[in-house]
């Protein structure tokens, strides 16, 4: 039956009419002499009965066969494409349908061949990372042999043809097509026109080289265009219908943000920071305490080999609309939700209990590409990762599909429950902490995301940095996800607009308030730090590793009248509430408590000093309660491991100092990955009643990775890396774990050690051969049973392979 039919399409324009003509109909057999066994089926042709009004302007106007031609191709894609349609969801990049290399309009007459027109032999699309597209649109570091190309921005394409193009006769188009169930009106068919010229804001295609049997187009696309992998396919009218190149994986082209191209929403002017917050593939994460940062190198790996396909599937994953991937509010909100996998098998497992089983420890992880390849291959979430492994990888897919991010880091962040920008201490009346009344925690630091972009829904004045956080903190319309919130808006207290404002307010604004629980069930007012909260804001400086203080991009200076302001705003739209007490707060007493902890190395002793000062002229003497806890990061407390009290008594206009020994035999057995010590202090000066209070973390001094090379840093030649660590603990450290990688010079690996005796040393080495040159950084990290948190790194420039 095949060999006596041709599929019949019909491609009429609209308004365009057409009838349904039965010619023969029979189920002879084909072994009859009848003319019908010629036809063992119904035998149909269609006639087109063009729009009258159509055909009699096109004529009135002199218009020739090419111009009725692209009337009708313009019109197929409208047919083809367009309308309101009951179709599945399109939401994923992956999926996809090819479209049919020929739509025809009826029956070809005998004689014809469709080869005789013009015909596409081949197409080049200059994507080799030396080739001008790349170049110009910075993706040439992309390990990926694709093109990438960003929206709003001409490329360039060159189709070759079976004979010269004519453009007096011939017509023809460039098509792009993303998801399974392709629509003009989604963004998710795209024609591409040949025009004379190319306009801003506008898909269109350009002729600027026709020579021989070559086309090259210069195509420019849209600055809202969806941000993925599209097909591309190139179409050819013919009088009989539309012939079109075959599925070709080769000719697969990803559009991705544009931050250089002004009409596009995530656009930044500043060349320094593009290089910093879209290309910069090696970064900086700021941990450790407010008077203790500490700091690690975090390879983001956003151009290595298959991590755009990963982010993608993040996407995907999430199945996201393909209509909203353009849009980097959506795209940020999805990406909060998805790194996280708390409700939606995203990326990445939480976990803070110090319990890794059948997982990696957070703090072992050096990078973002393992752990977004293994989610990609394994379609599972990865475990395990703490508040800067979320930020890390969160970062890797916000630059790597082009959107400008960084990773900031928040001193005493406030995780206020209720968002009542209170974060309430309740003390027992000996001094002490009620764990059982103090629900609230202030996190020793915290780690989020900023990304950049225009905020078109929000009034003018608060596009720009946007707060956006994946660690699964508190519910978001249905989802563990935060952001953006602009931080224009927290800054100046307008917490009403969307999204989640008012949670990122509460963790740089919170008030601590320490409270007595009375016995008889009242609470009274002790003291309120307004400053604590928010101490310091900080993220990685342009082109260096330093530090660089944003505070005041979320707040204005304690005092000031600008700050008073923001916070009577935030109080009008409800993000404060009055204090939960029933007591007033005391007077300022005469008597000051602070103390200090000495440099406190992993392993050994250290002490505590404890001053009081007295600026009366009256006698004093304090009953003073000393605390010291294993604590998370997070300023949860694991158990309490030092407990002191003493007595002193402080003479008029004089001070005393108290000092405290910490053995390491204390600590050390119960000590957490992070190394983090709190130690609280509370006096009650016995003659006023007034009570005392100081908290204080510290984060104990842990060794270091030590990396090493031999051999010449040059792209192409064999680099040695060698790895070495020495156990400086009085115990075997058991079940090792050494992690190296760098961008650019070596991927992922890791070593395991069964064990490693007190004073012993490892070394692991690798061989390796660079492939990016400049200046790479490899990073290294070390976690075992009993001691991780481990980090080392070693600068390097790599040299350009030698001409030859």
């Amino acid at each position: 039956m095949a060999r006596h039919c041709r599929l019949l399409r019909r491609l009429a324009g609209p308004g365009d009419s057409g009838c349904l003509l039965q010619v023969a109909a029979g189920c002879v057999p084909a072994t009859s002499s009848s003319p019908e066994s010629l036809f063992p089926f119904p035998i149909y042709i269609m006639l087109f009965l063009p729009n009258p009004a159509t055909s009699k302007a096109l004529h009135q106007t002199g218009a020739t066969n090419l111009d009725l031609a692209k009337l009708r191709m313009s019109d197929t894609s409208r047919t083809t494409f367009g309308g309101r349609r009951a179709i599945p969801p399109n939401n994923s990049n992956a999926a996809e349908d090819d479209l049919p290399t020929e739509e025809l309009r009826g029956l070809v007459p005998r004689g014809v061949n469709l080869q005789d027109y013009l015909n596409v032999m081949d197409v080049h699309l200059f994507k080799e990372r030396w080739d001008t597209n790349k170049i110009d649109h910075h993706t040439d570091k992309y390990d990926n042999n694709k093109l990438i190309v960003r929206r709003g921005q001409p490329f360039y394409v060159q189709i070759d043809f079976n004979r010269p193009y004519d453009p007096r006769r011939d017509l023809f188009r460039v098509e792009y097509v993303i998801g399974r169930y392709p629509q003009e009106n989604k963004g998710t068919y795209i024609p591409v026109p040949v025009v004379s010229e190319l306009q801003k804001g506008k898909w269109g295609a350009k002729v600027i080289m026709n020579e021989d049997r070559s086309v090259r187009l210069s195509i420019q696309s849209s600055p809202e265009c969806i941000v993925g992998k599209f097909r591309m396919y190139v179409a050819i009218w013919t009088p009989y219908g539309i012939l079109r190149t075959r599925r070709n994986p080769e000719t697969d082209t990803y559009m991705l943000f544009n931050p250089w191209c002004e009409e596009d929403a995530v656009y930044l002017d500043n060349e320094k920071e593009r290089e910093e917050y879209v290309l910069n593939d090696i970064g900086v994460i700021f941990y450790g305490e407010f008077n203790d940062i500490k700091s690690r190198s975090w390879s983001y790996g956003q151009f290595e080999d298959g991590i755009l396909d990963a982010c993608l599937y993040v996407m995907d994953k999430a199945q996201m609309d393909l209509s909203g991937r353009g849009n980097p509010i959506k795209v940020s909100r999805v990406g909060s939700a998805m790194i996280n996998a708390k409700d939606d098998e995203g990326v990445l497992v939480g976990s803070w209990d110090n319990i890794y089983a059948y997982g990696v420890p957070p703090s072992a992880w050096t990078g973002s590409v393992d752990i977004l390849l293994e989610y990609k291959s394994s379609e599972n979430p990865v475990r395990y990762g703490q508040c800067w492994v979320f930020a890390g990888v969160f970062n890797t897919f916000l630059r790597c599909l082009g959107i400008p991010a960084r990773v900031v880091t928040n001193y005493f962040s406030a995780h206020d429950n209720d968002a009542n920008l209170q974060m309430d201490i309740f003390l027992e009346e000996d001094g002490s902490v009620s764990s059982k009344l103090t629900k609230d925690s202030v996190w020793n630091y915290h780690c989020w995301n900023e990304a950049w972009m225009t905020r078109p829904d929000l009034p003018v004045g608060f596009g720009g940095w946007q707060a956006v956080d994946s660690t699964p903190q508190e519910n978001s319309d249905g989802m563990y996800r935060c952001g953006p919130a602009s931080v224009q808006a927290v800054k100046h207290g307008h917490v009403c607009f969307q999204f989640d404002a008012p949670f990122v307010f509460a963790e740089v604004n919170s008030d601590l308030i320490y409270i007595t629980a009375k016995k008889d069930g009242t609470h009274v007012v002790e003291t309120l730090d307004t400053t604590h909260i928010g101490k310091l804001i900080v993220t990685k400086q342009l082109g260096g590793d330093g530090i660089q203080d944003i505070t005041d991009t979320y707040k204005f200076q304690e005092g000031q009248e600008e700050e008073r302001l923001a916070l009577e705003t935030a109080l009008m739209y409800g993000a404060k509430k009055a204090l939960n007490t029933e007591g007033v707060v005391k007077s300022r007493s005469n008597v000051d408590m602070d103390f200090e902890v000495e440099n406190a190395v992993l392993g050994k002793d250290f002490k505590i000093t404890i001053t009081f000062r007295n600026s009366s002229s009256n006698h004093y003497s304090i009953s003073a309660y000393l605390s010291g806890n294993i604590t998370f990061y997070t300023g949860v407390s694991k158990m309490e491991f030092k407990k002191e009290t003493f007595d002193l008594k402080l003479e008029p206009l004089s001070f005393k100092k108290e000092e405290v020994l910490v053995r390491a035999g204390e600590y050390m057995n119960q000590l957490l990955e992070q190394g983090f010590l709190h130690f609280f202090v509370t006096a009650r000066i016995n003659e006023t009643n007034d009570v005392l209070a100081k908290q204080k973390s510290i984060v104990l001094t842990i060794p270091k990775v030590i990396i090493k090379v031999r051999g010449t840093p040059v792209v192409g030649s064999d680099m040695v890396v060698t790895v070495e660590f020495t156990n400086p603990l009085k115990e075997t450290l058991q079940n090792v774990w050494l992690y190296l990688e760098g961008p650019g010079v070596i991927r992922p690996k890791r070593k395991m050690f069964r064990e490693i005796r007190p004073n012993s040393t490892v070394q692991w080495e690798e061989v390796c051969q660079p492939w990016v040159p400049g200046h790479r950084k490899l990073i290294a990290s070390m976690t075992s049973d009993s001691l991780r948190h481990v980090y080392g790194e070693l600068d390097l420039q790599i040299q350009r392979r030698p001409s030859k």
